[in-house]
This record gives structure tokens, sequence and C-alpha cells, in this order.
């Protein structure tokens, strides 16, 4: 579904990606781990279109997407969530999730003031409510965003990107900053995201978490990959053991 080919961003003569390749098979969820500053959210910010590669080539479905902006790549079926939130705080929780959905909605001024639109309003407005309750947080759809706790808004961003109707969904640290309990209902919900079809490429400092759910996983190590395959092979590389834990 998406291969990444000798994929490389500098800033100012430093190579925070260098040289990466690899592929991700539809409908499995893939992984992204590393040491700090490996390069992993840069890696994920080009693949998204945040930045433009300044070398390689990022195929989705065979096209070359590298350097597209990120509407772009969302009406091409890839959406993400993001390490630092994103959410807008002088909105209800359902309206956040709503923004997400902006791609496939069709209405001007005219129908609007005609009252045409009220039957897709309706749609829009079940839609929210059962993508939230899909994530875990549809007792909060009323609520106001400043209100929530941060674990809810973690969900609420994956609601939003689900909106987009994603074949591809690019998840940045969604347990970042969860207890144990939240991050055993994160894994859970990224197994159902998968298990629906939708293919998962995730990002996550979580180790446990990351080889209960991953089909495959790619190491980065100052921006270079270290090391690729099953959680299992990755868990025994020593490569990635000295990678993470240093060497005597």
């Amino acid at each position: 579904m998406l291969q990444v080919q000798s994929l490389s961003k500098s800033f100012g003569g430093v190579a925070a990606v260098e040289d990466v390749s690899f592929n991700v098979t539809k409908g499995a969820v893939h992984s992204v781990i590393g040491p700090n500053g490996a390069g992993k959210t840069t890696l994920f910010n080009l693949l998204s279109g945040v930045y433009t590669p300044s070398s390689g080539r990022i195929l989705l479905d065979g096209q070359d997407v590298a350097g597209l902006d990120p509407e772009r790549l969302a009406r091409r079926g890839m959406s993400r969530t993001f390490q630092n939130l994103q959410v807008c705080m002088n909105m209800s929780a359902s309206e956040n999730v709503a923004l997400g959905a902006h791609l496939h909605t069709r209405s001007g001024l005219l129908p609007a003031l005609l009252g045409m639109t009220r039957s897709a309003d309706r749609t829009l407005h079940q839609r929210t409510r059962e993508l939230m309750d899909e994530v875990g947080v549809g007792a909060y759809a009323d609520a106001h965003a400043s209100q929530l706790s941060f674990g809810v808004l973690k969900r609420l961003e994956i609601a939003r990107a689900l909106a987009s109707r994603p074949r591809l969904l690019l998840l940045d640290e969604p347990a970042a900053g969860l207890n144990d309990t939240e991050t055993h209902e994160i894994a859970e919900l990224i197994r159902r995201i998968a298990a629906s079809g939708i293919t998962v490429l995730l990002v996550e400092h979580d180790m446990k978490m990351v080889m209960s759910v991953s089909d495959h996983i790619l190491v980065l190590d100052h921006g270079r990959r270290l090391a690729e395959g099953t959680a299992e092979q990755v868990r025994s590389n020593p490569e990635v053991v000295a990678a993470y834990l240093g060497t005597e």
C-alpha cells in the first residue's frame, strides 16, 4: 500500500532522516520505533505532507505522493494524529470530530439558507456520535473540549482522523502521557481499527504496547534504518538492544 524509497530530510545540513526505505502492507499494523531523536516524527511529517523530502520517493498505491500537502493526501486516504495534541479547545468534542469529515461534506451558502443541508447534517451528526462511541468517548460528545482530560482528548483526535474515512491511519504516539489502563485501551482500539480494514502506521515509545499490536516493526536510529521485522525479530536483535540500552 505504501512504499518508502531512499527517503531523506535534512535541516541545515543535519540529516534527520537519511536513506530510509520500507514497505507498509495493506491491512496490517506497522510500527516505527527508536530512541529519542531517532527521526520518527520527522518521518511521519514527511509521509503526511507536513515536510517535503530532501530526496527519495513515497508511493501510495503506486503513485508518488512525496511533497503533496496534507489535504491532498487526505483525499487519497491518508490521515494522522499528532504527538502534541491538535484539538480546537473553543469547540465541543463532537464538533472536533466533525471537522475530520469536511472532505466528505458538500454544502454551499444557498443550500444552507434554504434548509437543503438538514439531511446531510443529521447524517454527519450520527456518524460523529458513532465514531466517538467506537473510540470510547461517546459520553463526552456534548462536552466542551477544554473540559476534557488528556486521555479523552487523545481518543478524540483518533475519532477525528477516522472521520476522514482513511485507508491508511498514521498514529503519532497515541499512548504518550497515558497511564497503564489507558494505554491498554488504546492498544485494543488499534487492534479494532486494523480489524476493520484500515492500515495503521504507528509511532510509539511504549514497547509493551508496540510488541503486542504490531505485525511489522521498523527501527530507526539517528535517522537511519537500524532493523526491521516481526516483534520477536526486533526484540532479539542485538543492534536494537544496544541502541536502546547501550553496550559496555
